[in-house]
Parts: C-alpha cells; structure tokens; sequence
C-alpha cells in the first residue's frame, strides 16, 4: 500500500498579497501627502507672485516720489507768467486730475497729473515750453494710481510769509485678478529757493 501524502503548501509571508484594505489605506496616505505638499507649493507660489508685486510696486513709487520729488524742490516762481499766474510758485494741473504745474529750473513748464484711459489710471508728466510740451508716462500699465493728490495751496502765492511746500499722496496698486497690493505714500517737500516778494 503505497500512499502518497501530499502536502498541503502554506503560502509564505514574502509571498501574500495586500488587501483591499490596506491597499485603500496606502493610497489615502499617499493622496493626502501629496495634496498637503502641492498645497504648500502653491501657497509659495502665490505669495512669492504677492510678493514680486509689491516690490515692483515699491521701486515704481519710489521712483515716482524722487523723481516729482526732486522737479518740485528745484520749481521757480513764475515772475512774468509765462507758465502759471503771476508770482506764483506752484498752480493746481490743467490737464487730467489731482496734479500740480510748476515753473522748472529750466525755466519749462512742468506739470505732473493723474490720466485715466480705458479702465487705467497712470501717472504723466507734461514738460516743456509752453505750447510744446512733450507728454511721458510716469507708471506702467500693470499698475494703477487709485489717488494722486496735491496741496496745500496756502503757501503757493506772493500773499504769505510761508515758505512754498507741497504736500503729495500717492495710493497705487497691481493690476490683475484677485486681490492686489497695495500702498499709500504721503510725503512732504518745499521749495529750495527763498519765497522773496519779487
């Protein structure tokens, strides 16, 4: 009587398979790394974008406020009335909104102001004899001048014994979607040359 046993194989455990379970298990681990991960990624990216805008935002106003800054300072009162009233050293713009005309140290009329054109608002510059001035963007077109504001006019006229000064406001943001910085800059700066009755 020749029986065979035959044996029974036990699967080893290199060899056993996963489970639905624990296939389900791997796969949510995985998923929720990976969202936390792509979220964290574009959050950087969103705010590193946030914070280039500003910065371009930053260096445009500062350029801005320099550079008006400086015209304002060097303003001559206008003795013959060649560009503004009489013995005035500064007049509120002619020319778009919120601005200021001055007589320059070239003796040029030079005038800063607010110009809105379809849905934008940019800061220009008109300089230049009288009747020939040539006109320049001040800001670029990815921003927006929500305000450029200019006073007080107390001290302007030969009636006063204040020295001339301006006071200048600037709020200014990106354009785009979405929310977008922004930033307001005040500043104050007075004429160089002594207001003498002329």
């Amino acid at each position: 009587m020749s029986a065979t046993l035959k044996k029974k194989k036990i699967p080893n455990e290199a060899e056993k398979g996963l489970t639905l379970a624990e296939m389900l298990v791997t796969i949510f681990i995985f998923s929720t790394v990976l969202g936390a991960a792509s979220g964290i990624f574009v959050s950087a990216i969103k705010n590193q974008s946030r914070a280039l805008s500003s910065q371009q935002i930053l260096n445009q106003a500062s350029y801005i406020m320099e550079y008006t800054g400086k015209a304002i300072r060097m303003a001559k009162k206008d003795i013959e009335g060649s560009c503004i009233s009489t013995k005035l050293n500064y007049a509120t713009t002619t020319t778009g909104s919120g601005g200021i005309r001055f007589k320059n140290h070239l003796d040029q009329c030079q005038e800063f102001f607010r110009e809105c054109v379809g849905g934008g608002c940019r800061l220009k510059e008109k300089k230049g004899p009288l009747g020939g001035e040539i006109e320049n963007y001040l800001t670029s077109p990815n921003l927006y001048i929500e305000s450029f504001n200019i006073g007080p006019s107390d001290s302007w006229d030969q009636n006063d014994d204040l020295q001339p000064r301006v006071t200048m406001f600037l709020e200014i943001k990106k354009t785009g979607l979405g929310p977008q910085p922004k930033i307001k800059i005040q500043t104050a700066i007075s004429q160089r040359r002594l207001d003498i009755n002329e």
